[in-house]
């Protein structure tokens, strides 16, 4: 599914808006600590100035830019969409063939919401709660479905998603990790080269070459690719951060937020739904 993360999208933060993402010319400039150095509203951060003679400069233009607040309330409201959709899933449609197949087809739905919103050139918050909304039934469907079989999964996996999340977030802000340009593109290259094995390891699966799931048995091999998936799952976080910080840095439109808000619950969906997979897996071996 294409998302507003660089492994899945053309862009970080708007082209159209002069603020660079992870695959444009301006890419350069995270050498030279500015990722934005096209960005019109870095050159003059203060604004237009005041021409009256003797009159200080005005203050700095704030309004209407990105700030840490508006990507807590954003993220909260597109997690919490997620949330909600999950648990009314969960109470209302027991697991049954039925289930399955509407679970199936709100995963299909909020695909096509997400490549939609990744190919728009603004942010759709419209577009991104109703992303939300359909991939918290389809996350809230499996979740009761793993439960069964394995009781408690989806409770150990939001802990392992949330201490992930959390670790990324520490090591990022103690500078152990610095997001460059060359780290965004071995990142990205190995990610896309997941995504394309996993899909076609999922067509060899479909049309009975690999059996018991190929790499994504419930054996060592499977919780190797798992283990894989949640390690290339941080890396994304990492560029999350990257842009929400870039973009409160530089002067980002208020709006882009919706962005920073898409692109981390898209980020911790993967996550959570690998780590699921991976507490199933290590519950199977017991």
């Amino acid at each position: 599914m294409r998302s507003s993360n660089p492994v899945f999208s053309r862009r970080g933060f708007s082209r159209d808006n002069g603020y660079a993402g992870f695959n444009t010319a301006a890419q350069a400039g995270y050498a030279q600590g500015n990722p934005y150095a096209q960005n019109p509203y870095a050159q003059n951060p203060y604004g237009q100035q005041s021409v009256q003679y003797g009159a200080p400069p005005q203050a700095p233009a704030t309004t209407g830019r990105m700030t840490m607040d508006d990507v807590v309330t954003h993220s909260a409201l597109t997690l919490g969409t997620v949330v909600v959709g999950a648990v009314l899933a969960w109470v209302l449609l027991p697991v049954s063939a039925t289930s399955y197949g509407l679970a199936f087809g709100a995963g299909i739905v909020a695909m096509v919401l997400g490549l939609v919103q990744s190919f728009k050139r603004t942010p759709s918050p419209a577009l991104i709660l109703g992303y939300a909304a359909f991939e918290g039934v389809f996350l809230g469907v499996i979740s009761e479905m793993y439960n069964s079989r394995w009781s408690g999964a989806p409770f150990q996996a939001v802990l392992g998603t949330m201490a992930v999340s959390a670790a990324t977030l520490l090591i990022y802000k103690a500078g152990w990790i610095r997001v460059t340009a060359r780290y965004a593109r071995i990142g990205m290259a190995i990610a896309i080269a997941f995504v394309l094995v996993m899909a076609v390891n999922l067509l060899l699966v479909a049309f009975g070459v690999a059996e018991n799931g190929g790499l994504r048995s419930m054996g060592p091999l499977g919780a190797i690719v798992g283990i894989i998936a949640i390690v290339l799952g941080a890396f994304i976080l990492t560029l999350n951060f990257k842009q929400i910080e870039d973009g409160i840095a530089y002067g980002a439109p208020r709006n882009e937020s919706w962005l920073a808000a898409f692109g981390l619950t898209m980020t911790l969906v993967w996550i959570y739904v690998e780590m699921l997979r991976l507490v199933a897996i290590f519950s199977s071996s017991d």
